[in-house]
């Protein structure tokens, strides 16, 4: 078979399955015309192009190995023979089914490196990329996975790419306790990691980390939230599912108080994300696991070396929530995270943490310390391009007070919905701001708001 002739039929076949459009494999031809010799085949220069993937390119070949042996020519092929001629997609996987993974798995020595993937994550300024043992790369681009063009990774490839990031302790870690949370410093930046084991072999989730920490301005966040950094004391929460954009926040507000007060902040995160470069403030910054036991050890100490600002990753558990709670009502400004949907489950989260018997005195101690909440979602804009957070803003006057101190909780959603003027937002407001704006669709408001039919 003549190479024009080869290329002509694995062409049609492309064609014919909807692999790539006919101006794609016109601009492929024409690349491979403007090749020296000896030219690339067809089908690797459309992978080379990322118009098809490598398990794509497997079907396309055994498709057109099989057509040319039953016509006995490229050229005898037609568009209509192609679909009678072609392996049936039934019988044979094709790329756009399910049953595709099965066809081929990728081996080590055709797996981009590690930092080739994350450098193309950072190009196309993916928020994860996930590394996955029997599946194909794939990279969360404005909240929607995308499948890179690699086939599908062979677990003992995928354990070679992920292990290769490892320190030799690391890798004890993680085969001593089955995952490992870590965070990687390679050229092209800074990554937060987390490597766990599957039932099918090891698996990866890697999050750009920016060089620098965000404003508020960068993340579309509203400047009453600067208000949060000119207390000298009391707690902070920034809070929302997970991949809502809860430490991009917190970073900002930890830069917004390095770059305009003169005081000592120490953070305490697992791992440690964004890097703070001290500017007028003197930042510690102290990773659980690594340079202090625990998060409740580190904030123990935290309280003997003289800090102004205490910053927790994560509020995890009883004692950590206990310990925050006692710095911020010990003369701290402490900003911390907590996995919670809305301000007012944040209260009872943290209340219910505690036993029945410290109920009373926990109420007492919350309604007193506590500052402010941000609850926050980040929601897919109407053209899918990107991400923007959704907040709903609860600050704490004595009003709020009162009712966390006679277990009133309930009571604060209409606090929060006459307390626009200063600075307070329910979710449904600001997605309907969204809305309004034709930031987001009114389907996207249904979606993440708390009373969808007001959408």
């Amino acid at each position: 078979m003549s190479n024009a002739a080869e290329a002509s039929l694995l062409g049609r076949i492309a064609i014919h399955y909807k692999l790539v459009t006919a101006e794609g494999l016109q601009e492929a031809v024409a690349r491979q015309a403007s090749m020296p010799e000896p030219k690339p085949k067809l089908g690797e220069v459309l992978l080379e192009m990322e118009l098809i993937n490598r398990e794509q390119l497997t079907w396309l070949l055994n498709a057109q190995e099989q057509m040319a042996r039953r016509t006995g020519t490229a050229q005898a092929a037609t568009p209509a023979q192609a679909q009678a001629q072609a392996p049936s997609p039934a019988a044979s996987p094709s790329p756009s089914q399910p049953g595709a993974a099965r066809i081929q798995k990728l081996p080590a020595d055709q797996l981009p490196t590690l930092e080739q993937i994350l450098t193309r994550a950072v190009e196309a300024r993916a928020s994860d990329v996930h590394v996955h043992a029997g599946a194909a790369l794939q990279m969360r681009v404005g909240g929607t996975l995308r499948e890179l063009r690699t086939g599908v990774l062979d677990p003992q490839a995928t354990q070679s790419l992920l292990f290769s990031a490892l320190s030799p302790e690391q890798r004890a870690a993680l085969e001593e306790h089955d995952d490992l949370d870590l965070a990687l410093q390679l050229p092209m930046g800074r990554f937060r990691a987390n490597i766990y084991r599957q039932q099918r072999g090891w698996d990866g989730v890697f999050r750009p980390i920016p060089p620098q920490p965000p404003s508020l301005a960068s993340l579309g966040l509203p400047k009453i939230l600067e208000r949060m950094t000119q207390w000298h004391q009391g707690l902070v929460l920034i809070t929302g599912p997970a991949g809502c954009g809860k430490s991009s926040t917190l970073a900002a507000l930890v830069d917004l108080v390095n770059a305009t007060r003169k005081e000592h902040i120490i953070t305490v995160e697992d791992p440690i994300e964004f890097v703070h470069p001290s500017k007028q403030c003197v930042v510690n910054q102290r990773q659980a696991g690594k340079h202090t036991l625990s998060f409740a050890n580190a904030l123990r100490a935290a309280l003997r070396e003289d800090p102004d600002v205490i910053v927790i990753g994560e509020l995890r558990d009883l004692e950590t929530i206990a310990l925050a709670i006692t710095a911020a009502e010990t003369g701290h400004l402490v900003l911390g995270t907590l996995h919670t949907n809305s301000a007012i489950r944040t209260i009872n989260r943290i209340l219910d943490v505690f036993p029945p018997k410290q109920q009373s005195q926990i109420r007492a101690m919350v309604s007193e310390s506590l500052k402010a909440i941000v609850s926050q979602r980040l929601v897919p804009t109407a053209d899918g391009s990107r991400r923007v957070p959704a907040l709903e803003v609860l600050f704490v006057k004595p009003s709020v007070s009162n009712l966390i101190r006679d277990e009133k909780t309930f009571q604060i959603r209409s606090v929060m919905q006459t307390g626009r003027s200063e600075g307070m937002t329910l979710l449904d407001d600001s997605l309907a701001e969204l809305v309004k704006a034709g930031t987001i669709t009114r389907e996207t408001a249904r979606r993440y708001g708390d009373d969808p039919k007001r959408f």
